[in-house]
């Protein structure tokens, strides 16, 4: 599932979702008659609906004026006025709720009060969210104590006069009350675009999303990796971004009159695909007093893949179709002369990264010389980047990561994955920003990911540091794909045990689904990912089923997107 269906499927139960989480944790009554509780609200900025928790009840007790605290969370409208309302007069404008989210798994939290008088919240964090609104998982800590002080004031009503700065939400809550949303970026080339998935509410969605692109930054583990068409001068004049007839209006600076039309046009298309929300359907950029900035959308190259998995049996190689195989003229040829275990071929289908029989990695181009590229023991599967870079590493030797150019030259990547005790899987965006790597952290797996940053004749040079740790699994994993820009396919756990998790980096897990058998290998795009078990059976996914198509298969290749 993609971020956008994610986002729009959560909108459909939005409401149902908040309700019953703010009654389990704010106290409501869960039987009697029905009496008037949360007030919905029509936006007309975002398209999505705001929640108005209730303020205090006079006499609330210091539990209960926490409590309502933090059920307030659920609602940002005017900067969390209603949470706001619990806050001593002089604590008032000290507390930051826009620093950040502590999201913890429903039902799993305890309020307690001190012998001091405080009250102490005990979560245990599934995953937090900065003041950028990128998401980062939970350290493996435990339960954390956020402590909350109070007094009584002149009137007689105890009030909170120290809290922690961000909003503590249950997962429910925070996936009913913010969104996720990639701000989009261009590779170096300005080829692909990149989503640099965030997190806002969803009532403040088009302005968040503007001013984050606009006048923020990447994430700071794609800095480097991805560019913006945005420069000083032309940032955001207005901060809010008004709706005329589902129109975004988007004021900048007078800077952007003196931009050449590659610029402004580079700019509408990062507006216009980062502003993909309910309620809008195109972008307008304006100047200061309103008028508009003439500008279109460019053209840019999608990093989907083929439906037909990618397959190499005993005599032949080439997308499954039926019961047949359709070669790749040149390149079928070329592999078929070797003894591989792994394959990954370039967009344009005229190289594949190969590690062979004997644990090598090969560049095979489909009208030239086999190369041996890396004779290093315990390799990992090879990974080609659109610049035809190829990406190797030792599971051993987690920070002697190497980018082979096209012809040979070695690119060592200072550091690599150094941290990390093995490296399980390695694999290379499609659009050759990100590098991510299923390794071995302490006694835990994980996805880590890093930018790949590169010199002007798009030669890779380094990687991020620090790397960024996307999620940590359940379980131990033996695959990893892309599926699509902003969702990895992990192959993890073991026998009748093992399944399929897609990660959306940047946000959560989708449930997994149990593969068919013992499955080696995982391959193809988000919805319709294959699998093949060490029985050469292939299939394909049918929603969280598999249908099997064919028998013979020695290797399922991993494409890296499709010709023009």
């Amino acid at each position: 599932m993609t971020v956008r269906r994610l986002r729009r499927a959560g909108i459909t139960v939005l409401a149902g979702a908040l309700m019953v989480v703010l009654a389990a944790c704010a106290g409501l009554p869960t039987s009697g008659p029905v009496n008037p509780g949360v007030r919905i609200v029509d936006d007309g900025t975002s398209g999505d609906i705001a929640f108005i928790p209730k303020g205090p009840v006079k006499d609330a007790t210091p539990q209960q004026i926490v409590e309502g605290f933090i059920a307030a969370g659920t609602g940002p409208t005017n900067n969390w006025e209603t949470a706001q309302q619990f806050l001593a007069p002089s604590y008032k404008g000290t507390w930051k709720p826009q620093a950040g989210v502590t999201i913890y798994a429903s039902g799993q939290r305890t309020l307690q009060q001190s012998a001091s008088g405080d009250i102490v919240l005990t979560v245990s964090p599934v995953a937090t969210v900065d003041a950028t609104g990128e998401m980062s998982p939970a350290s493996d800590n435990g339960p954390i104590p956020l402590t909350f002080k109070l007094a009584q004031q002149d009137d007689g009503q105890w009030r909170i006069t120290q809290a922690p700065d961000g909003i503590v939400l249950d997962k429910a809550q925070f996936q009913a009350v913010f969104g996720d949303y990639a701000l989009m970026y261009f590779d170096p080339t300005w080829t692909y675009l990149v989503p640099d998935v965030r997190w806002f509410p969803r009532y403040y969605a088009a302005t968040n999303i503007a001013q984050g692109l606009v006048d923020g930054a990447p994430a700071p583990w794609l800095r480097g990796a991805v560019v913006s068409a945005f420069t000083d001068g032309a940032r955001l004049e207005l901060t809010s971004v008004p709706r005329q007839s589902n129109v975004a209006q988007v004021t900048l600076q007078d800077g952007a009159r003196s931009l050449d039309q590659i610029a402004l046009n580079r700019m509408q298309t990062q507006l216009e695909a980062s502003l993909d929300v309910p309620g809008i359907t195109s972008v307008d950029m304006l100047l200061p007093g309103g008028q508009q900035l003439t500008a279109q959308r460019v053209d840019v190259r999608s990093t989907a893949v083929a439906a037909n998995p990618l397959v190499r049996t005993d005599d032949a190689f080439g997308f499954v179709s039926g019961t047949t195989i359709s070669p790749i003229a040149g390149l079928s040829d070329a592999l078929l002369q070797i003894s591989v275990t792994d394959i990954e071929v370039n967009a344009d289908r005229t190289v594949a990264a190969v590690r062979d029989a004997s644990g090598a990695v090969l560049e095979v181009p489909a009208d030239g010389p086999v190369r041996r590229l890396d004779s290093r023991p315990d390799l990992v599967a090879a990974s080609i980047d659109p610049a035809g870079y190829i990406w190797s590493v030792p599971s051993n030797a987690p920070g002697s990561v190497i980018a082979y150019a096209p012809g040979g030259t070695s690119v060592p990547m200072s550091g690599g994955w150094s941290g990390a005790s093995a490296v399980i899987a390695q694999r290379v965006s499609r659009d050759g920003t990100r590098l991510v790597a299923v390794v071995r952290d302490g006694d835990r797996y994980a996805i880590w990911g890093a930018g790949i940053q590169r010199d002007r004749n798009g030669a890779p040079t380094s990687l991020s540091s620090p790397v960024k740790k996307l999620a940590t699994l359940s379980d131990a994993a033996t695959d990893l794909t892309w599926l699509d820009a902003s969702t990895l396919g992990v192959l993890a756990g073991a026998g009748q045990d093992q399944y399929v998790e897609a990660v959306h980096v940047g946000g959560f897990s989708d449930a997994p689904i149990r593969t068919p058998g013992d499955t080696s290998t995982l391959s193809g795009q988000t919805s319709n990912a294959s699998v093949s078990d060490t029985d050469g059976e292939l299939y394909a996914q049918r929603g969280a089923n598999w249908q099997q198509l064919i028998g013979g298969v020695r290797v399922l290749a991993v494409q890296q997107g499709m010709p023009r």
